[in-house]
C-alpha cells in the first residue's frame, strides 16, 4: 500500500471481518442491555415482598413502579444530544456508574419515598446507557450485518429481565429483598471498570468531530493493522444541509418525517408491551383461567424477543421499514386474535405466544432501524429520542388498560383496542419508507498526522 492513502473509515469496517476487538464492544454492550433489563424489572419482583414489610397497599406501589419508566424516559431524551456532543464511550460510563449506583443505594432506602426517588435515578442512567450503546455497537458494525448484531445485543433486555425474576425467586427467601437491589447495583460497578479500562471511542464519532489522527488511527488499528498504512481518514455519509448536530439534525427537514414515524411506531409498539405485561395475568383470570395457568400464559408474552435475531437478518437482507412494518401488522391480528380466544385454552397459548413473537420481534428491531437512518452527528440523539419518547408509550399502555375496564369494556374488545396500536405502527413505517430521508449532501471529515 502507498504511504499516501486516504482510508473511508465505514468502507474500512466493511471491509475487514468482524473480528475479537469488535467483540468485546459487543459484549460490553450486551452486559450493559442485560443489566438494563434486570435493573428494569427487579423492581416487579421485589413488589410482593415491599407490600409485607412495608405494610402497603397495592395503589402504593404505583410511583415506585412507574418512577423508573419515567425516569428511563429523561435519560433518554437528555443523553442523546449530549452523546453527540462528548462522545458515546463518556457518556455511557457515565449512565453505567450512575445507574450501579442509584441501584446499590435504593437497596438501603428506609421509606417508599426514598425508593422512588432512587428508582427515578436508576432510571436516568438506564435510560441513557441504552441509547448508547445501541449507537456505539452500530458504528463498529460492516453495513450488511449491522441490524443483525444490534438486534443479537437487544436480546440481552429479555434474557436479563427473566433472570432477574430467576435470580429474585432464590434470592428473597434466602437474603430478603435488599439483596436483588444489591446483587443489580454492584454487578455495573464492575462492568464500569471494565468499561473504563477497554471500551474504545467510536471511530465514526472521532473523524466527524475531528478528535486527534493517532487516537482514530489506534483505534482502527485493533480492527486491522492496514490502519497504520493511512495518511488520513474520512467519513463519507448523508449530512444534515446546515452541517447541524444532534437534534438540528434528528428534526431537520430531511429526517423529520421519519423521525415522528420512529416515534409513533416505538411509542404505539411499547403500549402494547406493557399493556400486555401488566394486565395480562389479571385479564386472564378475570376471563375465568386459574391464578397459577393465567400467570404462566402471560409469561409466554415476553418471551418472545428471540426472534429479533431472524429479523435483524431479514433486515440486513431486506427493505428494513417493510420487514418491521409487517411484523407490526401481524401483531395487530394476533393481539386482536387473544381476544377472540377466551374460552379456548389450547388456542389461547398458542396466540399468546405468537403475538409475543412478533412484538418482541418488531419492538427490538427498531433501535436498529434508527442507527441506520441517522447520520454519525445525529445517531446519538436519533436513537436516543426514539427510544426516550416511546417509553411514553410503555406508561399510556398501562393507564390505557385501566381506563378501558374501569368503563366496562369486555376481555374481547380491550385486545380488539390494544390491537389497533399494532396497526398505527404499522402504518407509520410504511410513510417512513415513503418520505425516505437519506441521501445527497457528503461531508468528508479529512484527518492528518502533525508533523
Amino acid at each position: 500500500m502507498n504511504g499516501n492513502q486516504s482510508i473511508n473509515v465505514q468502507t474500512f469496517i466493511n471491509e475487514h471481518p468482524f473480528g475479537r476487538f469488535q467483540w468485546l464492544v459487543f459484549f460490553m454492550c450486551f452486559v450493559i442491555v442485560l443489566l438494563d433489563g434486570f435493573d428494569t424489572a427487579s423492581i416487579g419482583f421485589i413488589a410482593p415482598a415491599l407490600l409485607t414489610e412495608w405494610h402497603l397497599g397495592k395503589p402504593d406501589l404505583a410511583p415506585v413502579l412507574s418512577a423508573a419508566l419515567f425516569g428511563l424516559a429523561c435519560g433518554a431524551l437528555i443523553s442523546g444530544p449530549l452523546s453527540d456532543r462528548l462522545g458515546r464511550r463518556s457518556l455511557l460510563l457515565s449512565a453505567v456508574l450512575l445507574f450501579g449506583v442509584a441501584c446499590l443505594g435504593s437497596a438501603f432506602a428506609q421509606t417508599l419515598g426514598q425508593l422512588t426517588a432512587l428508582r427515578f435515578v436508576t432510571g436516568i442512567g438506564l435510560g441513557a446507557a441504552m441509547p448508547n450503546a445501541v449507537t456505539l455497537m452500530g458504528e463498529f458494525c460492516p453495513d450488511r450485518r449491522r441490524a443483525t448484531i444490534i438486534n443479537l445485543m437487544f436480546c440481552g433486555f429479555p434474557l436479563g429481565a427473566a433472570a432477574g425474576g430467576f435470580l429474585a425467586a432464590w434470592m428473597i427467601p434466602h437474603f430478603g429483598w435488599r439483596s436483588v437491589l444489591v446483587f443489580g447495583g454492584v454487578t455495573p460497578l464492575v462492568l464500569a471498570a471494565v468499561v473504563a479500562a477497554k471500551m474504545p471511542e467510536s471511530v465514526r464519532f472521532m473523524v466527524a468531530n475531528a478528535k486527534p489522527y493517532e487516537r482514530i488511527q489506534n483505534t482502527l488499528a485493533r480492527i486491522s493493522t492496514a490502519a497504520f498504512d493511512s495518511q488520513r481518514f474520512v467519513l463519507t455519509e448523508a449530512a444534515s444541509s446546515d452541517g447541524g448536530q444532534g437534534l438540528g439534525i434528528v428534526l431537520s427537514k430531511r429526517y423529520i418525517v421519519g423521525s415522528v414515524m420512529l416515534w409513533l411506531a416505538y411509542f404505539m409498539g411499547l403500549v402494547i408491551f406493557y399493556a400486555s405485561i401488566n394486565w395480562m395475568p389479571i385479564l386472564l383470570k378475570d376471563a375465568g383461567l386459574p391464578l397459577k395457568s393465567a400467570t404462566l400464559v402471560s409469561a409466554l408474552f415476553p418471551l418472545g424477543g428471540v426472534g429479533a435475531v431472524l429479523s435483524g437478518m431479514l433486515m440486513d437482507r431486506f427493505n428494513a421499514n417493510r420487514v418491521i412494518a409487517l411484523c407490526y401488522g401481524l401483531t395487530a391480528v394476533s393481539v386482536y386474535a387473544i381476544g377472540q380466544a377466551a374460552g379456548n385454552m389450547g388456542a389461547l397459548v398458542a396466540v399468546i405466544f405468537l403475538a409475543g413473537v412478533l412484538m418482541n420481534t418488531a419492538q427490538s428491531s427498531m433501535p436498529a432501524l434508527a442507527a441506520a437512518f441517522y447520520p454519525t452527528a445525529g445517531r446519538g440523539t436519533g436513537v436516543a429520542w426514539m427510544l426516550g419518547i416511546g417509553r411514553f408509550g410503555g406508561i399510556a399502555g398501562s393507564f390505557l388498560v385501566a381506563e378501558l375496564a374501569r368503563r366496562h369494556f369486555g376481555f374481547a374488545d380491550i385486545f380488539a383496542t390494544v390491537a389497533v396500536a399494532g396497526a398505527i405502527a404499522c402504518v407509520g413505517l410504511l410513510i417512513k419508507q415513503w418520505a425516505g430521508g437519506q441521501g445527497a449532501a457528503v461531508i468528508s471529515a479529512t484527518h492528518q498526522p502533525h508533523h
